[in-house]
Order: structure tokens, then C-alpha cells, then sequence
């Protein structure tokens, strides 16, 4: 019996809690920052440690995870990756000092990158067995998921400062949105559509080292796209309120609009980011939607002002927001290896990113750094240009 659009979205959906489910997870943690600097009386220097931990631990992940989906599958390696992350938070509020706190937090970026290769392979699946775009709106479920760990974590705090009662109510939360992604979303046996790992293997080893070499080089490019698409995401929500303050002279409040609208509109555009891929491919959405941020982030920079850096910063959420799901489908159909390098790469440019703005805002000024990022958006569709995209049929079918 074929697939019908019900069983589509029972699937989307289940896969959408661990799309959720990790942006929940982050927010819940990074919410209490304040409240575990406090805890543990620590410096500026101790909370970058910290943050940096959690992107190493992701980036550690990389050589692991391509393995474990072998051996795993893409089903297990993200149900046991997500009650990990569940674990994560009552172990964290229990932390008797600082070097547990700072294990605990490697952990979690270890589980972190595991779950983020695992959730994406299966929206790629997902999207091959359909024949419809979906990636995007997933995408949109994590920005959904952390705004929701934001709001509790506020919701909680009005009640009681209780870091380890917060932490014990997103752990129940998160193991309900864990129950809604179900084993049905997530078989270990490759849907229709899909070629078994080993029967891909041996494909590879029969097209010989030079087209080995080919697929190797779509990666790295996929994966400087990813840096740079990265690059431009962290930047964006690390330094836009400061610029707004220190550059064009913005009020108290008017500087935290910046976050705001590159949120609102990058969460929108992944709503309807997926009939944006059927229409117009996922190439061209790349490039246009990356060259449409660099342009409009570059024109405001030159324009100066308030009002024209808020129209850039829009155009940055408008533009970049289906790079990411684009490029990780792309990934996906290079294989496990690739999928994992590229989310690796992803995770560099996060990491990378907002230290290398204030690097160039320290040598020069904070508008020549914000430069740095519009140059980045147009990194990512020079780097695309490389690729040679896979052409979806029924993609169109996304509405």
C-alpha cells in the first residue's frame, strides 16, 4: 500500500519532537547560566569555558557519530543521544562544583552533536520516502522548541529559584516530547527509497579512489558552506543587539529588537521554507536566500542607522533561514560520513563565528565586524556554487 499524506504527517510530526525536543533541551540549561554563575561564583572567563566545553564536546561527536549510525541506526543513536541530554539536567542541577559542571556540559555536547546528525539523516529519510519537503519546518520546530525552554525557564523562575526543580520539569517535559517522536518515525531499516548502508559501501568501493575523491570534495564544500552559514547565525544573535547600541546609537529598548526580528523572521521563513524548496529547489534557495542576506546586511551597514540596520537584520532571518536545513538534505545524500562532517563544520563556525567578530570589532570597529559577517552570507553561495545539487522529484508536493 503507498504512503499517504496521514502517514507523512505522522512521521514529520514525530520527527519534529527531536527537532523540539534539542532546542528545548539547550534553552532549558542555557537559561540558568546567570543562576549557575552565581551558584559556582564564576567569572566571565569560567562562562566562556563553559560554553566552549559544549561546543568541543559537539565537535568530538564527529568521528563518533558516522560509526555509531552504522552500528546503531539512525533511530537508536537519536533516542538514546536524546535521553542522554535528559539525564544531562538533573546530573547538572545536582553538580557539587565546577569541574562536574564542566564534564556534565562535554557530555551534553557530545550527546548533542550525535542527536543533531541522527534527527537530520531522518528528515532527509523522510523527505526521500515522501517525496516532499519537509526540512525546514523541522528546523522551525527546534527554534520553536527553544523559545519554549526560554518561557519555562522564565515561567519556573517567577515561581520558585529552584535551579533543581526547573531542571526536573524540562527533564518530564522533554521525556513527553520524546514519547511523541515514537518508534514509528524512526525505523533502523531504510525506508523505501533509501539503499542499505552496506549495499552503499560497496558501491563506493566498486566507483574506485577517484570518484571517492569526488564525493570527499562535495563534502568539504558542503561543509565551508555550513561554516560560513554558521558563522553568520551565531554572529547574528551574539552581537546584533550590541551594534544597534554601540554603533547606530539605539535605546535600551530598541537594541534586543535585533535578536528579535532575525528570530522572527528566519522561524517564519521556515514555516514556509518547504513549498519555497518545491517551487524553487533547494540550490537556488541557497544562493539567492544567502546573497539576499549579505546584500541587505552590507547596504544597511553602509546606511547606518537603526531603522536600516533592523531592514538588514530581517533580511539576514529572511534570507538564511532554509541554508541550513538545505545544506544538511544536501549532506544527507552524500552519505553518514559526509553528514557528520558537515554538522561538525556547522558546529566549528558557531563556535568560531562570534570570537571572530569581536576579534575584528577589537582591531578596527563593530560595523567592520558585522562586515565580516555580510561577507560571510555570500561565502555560502560561492561555496554552494561548487556542489552539484540532486535534483528531487515530487518535491513540489510540500504545501
Amino acid at each position: 500500500m503507498p504512503p499517504t499524506l496521514g502517514d507523512f504527517r505522522r512521521d514529520q510530526l514525530a520527527i519534529a519532537a527531536l527537532f523540539c525536543f534539542l532546542g528545548f533541551q539547550y534553552a532549558t540549561w542555557a537559561s540558568r547560566l546567570p543562576a549557575l554563575k552565581d551558584r559556582f561564583d564564576l567569572g566571565g572567563t569560567e562562562v566562556g569555558l563553559l560554553l566552549m566545553v559544549c561546543g568541543v564536546g559537539a565537535a568530538v561527536s564527529f568521528p563518533l557519530v558516522a560509526p555509531l549510525m552504522r552500528r546503531l541506526g539512525a533511530r537508536r543513536l537519536a533516542l538514546w543521544s536524546a535521553l542522554v541530554l535528559v539525564a544531562v539536567l538533573p546530573v547538572l542541577a545536582a553538580a557539587g562544583g565546577y569541574p562536574l559542571v564542566l564534564l556534565v556540559i562535554f557530555v551534553d555536547g557530545v550527546a548533542v552533536g550525535c542527536l543533531n546528525v541522527a534527527m537530520n539523516a531522518r528528515g532527509a529519510a523522510l523527505e526521500s520516502h515522501y517525496g516532499r519537503a519537509a526540512m525546514a519546518q523541522l528546523h522551525a520546530t527546534f527554534s520553536g522548541g527553544s523559545l519554549g525552554g526560554a518561557l519555562l525557564a522564565s515561567g519556573v523562575n517567577t515561581v520558585t529559584h529552584s535551579v533543581t526543580a526547573h531542571f526536573a520539569v524540562a527533564a518530564a517535559l522533554g521525556l513527553l516530547l520524546l514519547a511523541g517522536a515514537g518508534p514509528r518515525a524512526l525505523p533502523d531499516a531504510p525506508p523505501a527509497g533509501e539503499q542499505p548502508v552496506q549495499e552503499e559501501e560497496e558501491k563506493e568501493k566498486k566507483k574506485g579512489l577517484r570518484s571517492l575523491t569526488g564525493a570527499s570534495r562535495a563534502a568539504l564544500w558542503l561543509g565551508c558552506a555550513m561554516v560560513c552559514g554558521t558563522v553568520v547565525e551565531g554572529a547574528m544573535n551574539d552581537w546584533s543587539a550590541l551594534y544597534l547600541s554601540e554603533e547606530t546609537g539605539a535605546s535600551g529598548r530598541l537594541a534586543p529588537l535585533g535578536i528579535a526580528v532575525v528570530s522572527v523572521m528566519m522561524v517564519l521563513a521556515r514555516l514556509l521554507g518547504d513549498g519555497w524548496r518545491g517551487r524553487w529547489g533547494d540550490a537556488r534557495m541557497v544562493r539567492v536566500g544567502s546573497v539576499m542576506a549579505g546584500t541587505g546586511l552590507a547596504l544597511a551597514l553602509l546606511s547606518g542607522g537603526t531603522w536600516t540596520a533592523l531592514a538588514g537584520f530581517a533580511c539576514v532571518g529572511l534570507g538564511m533561514a532554509t541554508v541550513t536545513p538545505c545544506l544538511y538534505v544536501a549532506a544527507a545524500d552524500q552519505g553518514p560520513d559526509a553528514l557528520a562532517l558537515v554538522a561538525a563544520m556547522g558546529t566549528t563556525g558557531l563556535l568560531a563565528g562570534p570570537a571572530l567578530i569581536g576579534f575584528v570589532a577589537g582591531r578596527t570597529d563593530l560595523t567592520t565586524g558585522m562586515a565580516v559577517v555580510a561577507a560571510s552570507a555570500v561565502l555560502v553561495a560561492v561555496c554552494s556554487g561548487r556542489v552539484r545539487w540532486k535534483e528531487r522529484e515530487g518535491a513540489a508536493a510540500a504545501r
